[in-house]
């Protein structure tokens, strides 16, 4: 999840989490560095999905 227009966390810096994490996911939204406020209806339902891909019970 990250904010494709925050200026302090920039996009290539999510990007470099693959490299090191290859089974991650990442998402942009169009937004700032206060995505969760700023676009909270449409990453809840990201989350959810990824969390109920990924965790087991």
């Amino acid at each position: 999840m990250w904010g494709k227009n925050d200026p302090i966390f920039l996009p290539d810096g999510a990007r470099a989490y693959l490299r090191d994490v290859p089974e991650a996911e990442l998402h942009f939204f169009d937004t700032g560095h206060f995505a969760l406020e700023d676009k909270a209806d449409e990453m809840i339902p990201v989350m959810r999905d990824f969390l109920a891909r990924n965790l087991t019970k």
